[in-house]
């Protein structure tokens, strides 16, 4: 099947008949405002964690909580017959150094009883950690492990927070902004002490900084993202 669609594309394109149409998702007034309803709901019922609610790209729903709020907001939306998010897809973090509170960390959902997604942000620095949420999502264990090997976001009462991705004894925070690109220390395997070695990196020639055209420089319509549309909160 996949051959078959190369080869009808390319003979489209020989024919000179091939239409082409930009790609756009198209925003359903019910789902949203059943979205935004929710979000009300939810921010309703637990106005002492959840600070904001949005909807952004038309169809997508995210709750903005404080830090404390992390294990009490993912357990109601676990639990409560309304919502019954029991799957934790993903669970990831920005680094924005420029910020007060650089990281944001970010906690995809699903529920397949309703078949719906729900976006939970929350944020910190480098030093005030975040409750981990594995007694509520036993699959945030992982997820927790690759935030603090890469980002250095210390999670609490996790089980076993150590480094999942990167060596024993590596120094540093690699998906921070200010982690250097060629790292403090480079391994390879000396053929005299007959054993893999650890030393500083040495950069045989001056470090320069190529700026070459990005391909995408020409679509800046296509780089652009929609605004985030706040839903207003019922205080």
């Amino acid at each position: 099947m996949f051959s078959f669609r190369i080869i009808r594309s390319a003979s489209a394109a020989i024919t000179g008949n091939v239409v082409r149409r930009a790609t756009s998702l198209k925003v359903d007034p019910s789902q949203k405002k059943s979205l935004s309803d929710f979000g009300k709901y939810v921010a309703d019922c637990m106005p002492k964690y959840v600070q904001k609610v949005q909807i952004s790209s038309g169809n997508e729903l995210e709750i903005l909580i404080a830090p404390e709020g992390v294990v009490p907001v993912l357990q109601f939306l676990k639990d409560h017959h309304n919502a019954q998010f029991a799957v934790v897809s993903d669970i990831t973090a920005i680094d924005v150094p420029s910020r007060h509170y650089r990281f944001e960390l970010i906690y995809n959902l699903l529920s397949l009883r309703y078949n719906s997604r729900i976006r939970v942000k929350t944020y910190t620095d480098e030093l005030t950690p975040v409750d981990s949420c594995v007694e509520v999502f036993k699959g945030a264990n992982w997820y927790e492990r690759e935030i603090w090997d890469m980002y250095g976001v210390f999670f609490s009462n996790h089980p076993d927070l150590r480094r999942i991705l990167t060596d024993y004894g590596f120094e540093g925070h690699p998906f921070r902004k200010d982690f250097p690109l060629s790292g403090y220390v480079e391994v390879r395997y000396d053929d005299e002490a007959k054993r893999v070695v650890v030393e500083p990196v040495e950069l045989a020639q001056e470090f320069r900084k190529f700026d070459l055209e990005s391909p995408w420089e020409q679509f800046p319509a296509h780089r652009s993202k929609p605004a985030a549309e706040d839903v207003a909160i019922d205080k």
